[in-house]
């Protein structure tokens, strides 16, 4: 009896995505994160799926693989208009059904429109996501690159907050293998954009430009939170 009893346990604990501890956050917004909707912290474990279930009314297709809906706010082939996820800032490449959310990971789901702009690898509105966590348990190691002896200090200040290193440099390293942030202060305006190397696959080296006064990024929230890219 006492060995059922276990057995049970167990079996209840993997349904709800134990064997994981800490947290992960939620986050749902509109129109390339314009509008936030839900901001939500769950157990790290919970897959991608369970954990936008816990914090919002949804509806799902193929299966449960895919998502309709969130709080009634509809996918539509005639409008053009869907949901899409992302963990970290990458892009998910699976069904969120199948992504288990990792302690610290930042899962965030964006109702937008696809119509010219299919698929988005990285994007800057979780930063220091994907530094700090990367995809699925694994990260790189970070860089932050600067040009300017006068931009050190905050160059390191930014390589603390995304666990990195600050190097002064001119251009980008060839054959990247580290996600680097490059601190570019030498035009006017504001800008904060993404990109991936010739692998666009979530968990590869991405490269995060900020043209601008680099103490914008230690701001709480940093610039740029819940957006693609900005550009002023």
């Amino acid at each position: 009896m006492r060995r059922v009893v276990l057995v049970l346990a167990l079996a209840a604990l993997a349904g709800c995505g134990g064997g994981e501890h800490g947290t992960a956050t939620v986050w749902v917004t509109r129109d390339g994160g314009t509008h936030l909707l839900v901001n939500r912290r769950v157990p790290s474990g919970l897959t991608a799926m369970q954990a936008l279930d816990r914090v919002a009314d949804i509806k799902t297709r193929y299966a449960g693989r895919f998502v309709q809906s969130i709080d009634g706010i509809d996918g539509s082939v005639a409008a053009r208009r869907d949901w899409f996820y992302f963990v970290n800032g990458y892009e998910g490449d699976r069904s969120a059904a199948e992504y288990r959310l990792h302690d610290g990971d930042v899962e965030w789901w964006d109702f937008r429109s696809w119509e010219g702009r299919m698929h988005v690898p990285v994007v800057v509105g979780a930063f220091p996501e994907p530094f700090l966590h990367g995809f699925d348990g694994k990260t790189l190691p970070a860089r932050v690159l600067y040009a300017e002896p006068a931009q050190r200090g905050v160059a390191e200040r930014v390589a603390k907050l995304v666990h990195g290193k600050a190097m002064r440099a001119n251009s980008l390293p060839r054959g990247l293998t580290a996600n680097v942030v490059v601190l570019d202060d030498s035009s006017s305006g504001e800008s904060f954009t993404a990109a991936t190397g010739h692998d666009s696959r979530p968990g590869s080296p991405v490269v995060f430009v900020l043209r601008g006064d680099p103490r914008l990024l230690l701001r709480v929230p940093p610039f740029g939170r819940y957006r693609y890219e900005v550009r002023r």
